[in-house]
């Protein structure tokens, strides 16, 4: 029994380290063009001088093995593979795995995303990051229609925001939201997108030196350090308006009450009744020592705040997208609540006890800031007991739903399991 949990925990592991590597991957791709020209020798040769400088940073041998790995998925002979020499060559057979993640695929392009996430074999890691790419595509064609002209240096900045990978959670939890209440995925992809650019807006104010001063996210440099402390507040700025106008847009919903419904769900959720005081509240605690002790009350109160508010809403505007009843909806907000809690708990841990290599961002920065959390105050054996706990009641809240919630309770478990 203990070696079949410490296989399932080594290939829950690989599984996370890959959805990284994808995003990294993706990343690049996206960079140098190559979705658009994989047929051109000179793209791949671009795409693998680029793969392999944006590797080197992770000083981790499994990831290039996994490179690897996902080489060869679609039936590449692996010892050809490691014979084949220029690896642009290997790019250019039709079976490599590697080049369907930076172009999209058809169903993509075709705008079928229920062909994408209708494959009842996926595994959860594969269907978030399948998700994600269907979200990255559709953020990189709203940017492009609404964002603006291409060129300016606020586009730039904005692409930089928004397009610099991640696990696109809230907006899975969006998409995933609805089809539970039987809405196809395509239908929920533009509100969906919407909650992204308004947790890509925190982000990069977040980062800012006057707030958490970080300098890298999501593997590399903050919106600040790439450009300049200014651009990035403008930045995040133009991204909070462009949720809502997406919100506002008929393509996000026909009925213009449920896009009310939906716009009046995220706003409550990122303002000063939501993540807006919750940042309020965790930048008071370490800047100006309110409260000088922390109580576990106040850090749930200021974290189911700046992060769970989001969460919460994420997955209560895709059950309004649905037309779900009011009691489901209240069942949904309670499940991202839970979920909220989680998240926050499993991302002090990470802070704690996480690589940077592999979470993507500086760690053990809490620590040194003092800042106020229940790793810090009740230590980590006993935040894992909480995180645990939230996990369980995010699945009892689920439990009215059946099977079809399966999707969403695995969400919770992975909230528990992620590395970064």
């Amino acid at each position: 029994m203990r070696a079949v949990a410490v296989h399932r925990l080594r290939r829950l592991a690989l599984d996370q380290l890959e959805m990284r590597l994808l995003d990294r991957i993706r990343l690049i791709g996206h960079e140098v063009g190559f979705g658009r020209g994989w047929r051109e020798r000179a793209v791949r040769q671009r795409f693998c001088g680029a793969l392999l400088r944006g590797l080197r940073t992770w000083r981790l041998v499994l990831l290039r093995l996994l490179t690897l790995r996902l080489f060869c998925r679609g039936g590449i002979d692996c010892g050809w593979a490691l014979r084949v020499g220029p690896v642009h060559t290997l790019l250019a057979s039709p079976r490599c795995c590697i080049r369907s993640l930076v172009a999209p695929s058809p169903e993509v392009r075709q705008g079928t995303p229920s062909a994408v996430l209708g494959n009842p074999r996926m595994t959860f890691v594969q269907r978030l990051g399948a998700a994600a790419r269907l979200i990255d595509q559709r953020l990189s064609e709203l940017l492009a229609e609404c964002g603006p002209e291409k060129g300016e240096r606020l586009a730039a900045a904005m692409h930089h925001a928004v397009l610099g990978g991640g696990k696109r959670f809230r907006p899975f939890l969006v998409v995933e939201s609805a089809a539970l209440f039987g809405m196809a995925p395509e239908a929920a992809l533009d509100a969906a997108a919407a909650f992204e650019c308004v947790h890509c807006y925190s982000l990069a104010h977040d980062d800012l030196p006057a707030m958490d001063d970080d300098d890298m996210r999501r593997g590399r440099p903050t919106v600040h350090k790439a450009f300049d402390e200014w651009t990035a507040i403008l930045a995040g700025d133009a991204l909070l308006t462009l949720a809502f106008e997406i919100v506002a847009r008929p393509a996000t919903h026909p009925a213009p009450a449920t896009r009310a419904e939906i716009a009046l769900v995220l706003a409550h959720s990122a303002g000063g009744r939501g993540m807006v005081l919750g940042q309020m509240l965790d930048l008071a605690a370490e800047k100006r020592g309110e409260p000088a002790v922390p109580s576990a009350e106040h850090i749930r109160r200021l974290q189911a705040l700046k992060t769970g508010a989001l969460l919460a809403a994420s997955c209560e505007a895709g059950a309004v997208l649905a037309g779900a009843k009011s009691d489901e909806r209240a069942i949904l907000r309670r499940y991202g609540e839970w979920l909220g809690l989680a998240f926050q708990i499993a991302d002090d841990l990470l802070d704690a006890e996480g690589d940077a290599a592999v979470v993507g961002k500086a760690t053990g920065k809490d620590s040194t800031a003092g800042k106020a959390t229940l790793v810090s105050l009740i230590g980590i054996a006993a935040a894992r007991d909480e995180l645990a706990k939230a996990v369980r009641e995010a699945e009892r809240i689920l439990a009215p739903f059946g099977d079809q919630a399966a999707t969403l309770v695995e969400a919770a478990r992975f909230t528990a399991s992620r590395g970064n």
